[in-house]
């Protein structure tokens, strides 16, 4: 009975909040902030969030732009990771950030797939099981969110993303715009820009032992350890094995961390792999580990009580819960969803730079951008994908001399920066996976320069 009285609260609240497919959206009292559901599909329902710039300029010449942020993981949220650790207008602790992307763009945060954060589904059936599948519900989301408001029309968005975000982007810039040559969605397409993204996994296993053996974490045999499960995954790739290369990428990750305790994430720092770590990893946990590695990192570097998120996770379902109103009861936010990886670990290790290579022969304006330091989408990896790419343009791409960057009145080297017609990339130095992080000032004024906002600079 007890069960039955709370699945009918359950639907009582649902039939209030959703009318016709999409969420009734709150705002707050200066209309700064607004965020709601939208059922993307019936039963599967996607939060999102969207901040208005304080520092907006109207600019006929340079529309103020709007940035789509899209989180890793997968399974990873952007509403509470990339808004309140990376690039949102308060952190953590709900204090001003200096380095907000709110200085160049308004910011559209999500969590998606479904399942993700505050996002969730009412049958288990719903997670979405391909890239694709996440491409097509945001797009319902983007419909639902900009066909009603002439104002978001006239910004032009910028997808831009992180991790294996970076796989949701293409594949949404493409979705997107098919939505937009057959007029089922009213926006205006401004690029697309990945940073640190899972765009080829291939490439990127291959890369972390012979950079590793350069850097002195790993030895001649932790290189041929390495090499040879990368080899084994090149075959199940080309075997059409997706859950097997899923697993042996699991597998190589324990290897590499057994051999040389280096930090994924930054391999100038090492893992910190405790006791307890070793033993999940020899009970077979490891990809489990791999999982939750992305969604802890960034907690640790802030020294977060157990380096696990806990204070973010607090947060998200206490302060902010109860400020957003709308969230149902019965969801937790979770900074990552095991359910949402498991769901997509057949196209966890699928490569998409023919995405990519679509995007660049449509004209978008494609941006890469790398942390120096990163290992888990190593730049090394990363220059050897976009080396694959078809596009007419490519050869002259690669020929291009770089431009040193700098920041502010520093005139220390902070990256280095190539552009060939709509291809560009950054190389943001001292970085590793999180570059607005790492690197605050540069991550300002480079989105700043893709997005081509009039907004104020960073400076050093």
């Amino acid at each position: 009975m007890e069960k039955f009285c709370l699945l009918l609260v359950s639907l009582l609240f649902l039939s209030l909040l959703f009318n016709g497919g999409t969420a009734r959206a709150l705002r707050n009292q200066d209309g700064s902030e607004e965020w709601g559901y939208v059922e993307v599909r019936p039963k599967a329902h996607m939060f999102w969030w969207l901040y208005r710039s304080p520092y907006r300029v109207e600019d006929p010449a340079k529309p103020w732009p709007i940035i789509l942020w899209l989180q890793g993981g997968p399974g990873a949220s952007g509403v509470g990771i990339g808004n309140f650790e990376e690039v949102g207008p308060l952190d953590t602790n709900l204090k001003p950030r200096n380095s907000t992307w709110l200085r160049k763009a308004d910011l559209l945060f999500v969590d998606n797939p479904v399942g993700t954060g505050y996002s969730f589904v009412e049958d288990t059936n719903l997670f979405v099981k391909t890239d694709e599948e996440a491409a097509k519900d945001l797009t319902t989301l983007l419909i639902k969110i900009f066909n009603r408001n002439e104002k978001l029309q006239k910004s032009p968005l910028y997808i831009v993303a992180e991790s294996y975000g970076g796989k949701y982007a293409v594949t949404l810039g493409l979705s997107a715009l098919r939505a937009i040559e057959a007029g089922n969605l009213k926006l205006k397409l401004g690029g697309v820009a990945l940073g640190d993204s899972w765009i080829s996994p291939e490439d990127f296993v291959f890369s972390w032992g012979p950079l590793l053996k350069d850097l002195s974490r790993l030895d001649d045999n932790g290189l041929q350890k390495s090499n040879s499960i990368a080899q084994k995954i090149k075959r199940q790739l080309e075997g059409g094995q997706f859950v097997e290369s899923t697993e042996s990428w699991s597998e190589l990750e324990t290897v590499i961390i057994r051999s040389s305790s280096v930090d994924f994430y930054n391999f100038l720092l090492d893992s910190g792999s405790d006791s307890t770590t070793i033993s999940a990893m020899e009970l077979g946990l490891s990809k489990r580990i791999s999982m939750r590695r992305y969604s802890k990192y960034l907690s640790s570097l802030r020294g977060a009580p157990g380096g696990d998120g806990s204070d973010l996770d607090s947060l998200m379902n206490g302060v902010i819960k109860k400020k957003l109103k709308i969230i149902p009861e019965d969801v937790t936010w979770g900074k990552q969803s095991d359910l949402v990886f498991t769901n997509l670990e057949g196209d966890f290790m699928k490569p998409r730079i023919k995405e990519v290579d679509e995007l660049l022969a449509k004209g978008v304006n494609v941006t890469v951008y790398n942390g120096q330091v990163d290992l888990i989408c190593a730049t090394k990896g990363t220059e050897a994908w976009m080396k694959k790419l078809k596009w007419e343009g490519v050869q002259n791409f690669l020929g291009k001399d770089r431009t040193v960057i700098h920041c502010g009145s520093d005139l220390t080297i902070k990256g280095y920066y190539r552009s060939y017609k709509n291809l560009h990339f950054y190389w943001i130095l001292g970085a590793g996976h999180f570059v607005p992080t790492d690197q605050p000032c540069v991550a300002i004024n480079m989105i700043g320069a893709i997005t081509q906002s009039p907004g104020p600079g960073a400076s050093s």
